[in-house]
């Protein structure tokens, strides 16, 4: 026996054993607390939320633009938030970020913790330049919240925030999605660079089905996002479902076409499309991957995705 091919087998041992240890639910939702479109008496934003439940764990997932959107539309659905101890921010744009101060200061009057631990991408209080003028106005927010009692828990690599209930950590941009606006600047390790959202992070709940991926706007692009959350698990899963926002409401034809087909190969069962997804872009992927309006929607404030139920996007997103 060649040593090489001991070393092989040694690999492939280590990686069985990885994927027999990797937790899997079969109870999992989420629930969307902020996008443009609103059902009944819920506020509609440009901005994102969600609260993800699994096995009784519950993490929120962005916060919403304005201070009391995701609080107001969380209230409506009868959800307490103040129960909920963590929170995962996806990225540094206040859309996604702009509600956590108020929410942590009304939610800690009711339970201190609430709130109270933050996880966020590597590089999400780097300096962000556009006119002479610090961009990154969540960096100009972080001592304030600090001072509220709030811990900031810093991922790059992929890790099991809670059970069954992943970050992607840093995502590493191996197709050029451009998935950003491109006026912005940044400098690191002295070098002056278009701010790529570099700490762009995903949630990916592992499930007997296959995972969950939830996305803030996936500024590192939804192709690559969705093939480093399998990777991760050395292609032992599909995406059974995806849900938030994309980024996909500039992308011509031609690159709808190509991301309908890349996302088709990873198994997308179910689609919700909110935020900067684009109304348009949900229903190419719709057409073009042969999917039904039960199977991929615009996603809704109050709508939700559950892995018994199966998805319900929301009355007007249909």
């Amino acid at each position: 026996m060649t040593y090489s091919f001991r070393i092989r087998s040694l690999v492939i041992v280590l990686l069985s054993i990885i994927n027999i240890s990797i937790a899997q639910t079969s109870n999992a939702k989420v629930t969307i607390l902020s996008t443009m479109v609103a059902d009944y008496d819920y506020l509609g934003e440009w901005g994102f939320a969600a609260l993800i439940e699994s096995d009784g764990n519950q993490i929120l997932f962005d916060t919403g633009f304005r201070p009391n959107t995701v609080l107001e539309n969380a209230d409506s659905l009868g959800i307490d938030l103040s129960k909920v101890e963590h929170v995962f921010l996806s990225h540094n744009h206040l859309d996604h970020t702009g509600g956590l101060q108020t929410l942590r200061k009304k939610l800690m009057k009711k339970n201190p913790n609430a709130l109270k631990y933050a996880h966020v991408g590597e590089g999400m209080f780097l300096d962000r330049w556009s006119d002479g003028i610090n961009r990154n106005k969540f960096k100009a927010q972080k001592q304030a919240l600090e001072n509220l009692g709030i811990e900031f828990i810093y991922h790059n690599k992929p890790k099991e925030i809670m059970p069954n209930i992943w970050t992607t950590g840093v995502v590493p941009r191996e197709y050029n999605e451009k998935n950003w606006s491109g006026y912005r600047e940044m400098t690191i390790n002295g070098k002056t660079m278009e701010d790529n959202v570099p700490e762009d992070h995903s949630i990916a709940i592992t499930t007997d089905k296959g995972l969950i991926l939830v996305s803030g706007c996936g500024h590192a692009g939804i192709v690559n996002t969705m093939k480093h959350a399998v990777e991760t698990f050395n292609r032992s899963y599909d995406i059974y479902a995806a849900v938030g926002g994309f980024h996909l409401f500039r992308k011509t034809d031609k690159e709808m076409k190509w991301t309908a087909k890349e996302i088709k190969k990873y198994g997308v069962a179910y689609f919700i499309g909110a935020h900067c997804t684009g109304i348009d872009a949900v229903y190419s992927i719709r057409k073009l991957n042969r999917m039904s309006r039960d199977e991929c929607a615009v996603g809704a404030v109050g709508g939700y995705f559950d892995l018994k139920q199966g998805m319900f996007p929301g009355l007007i997103s249909q």
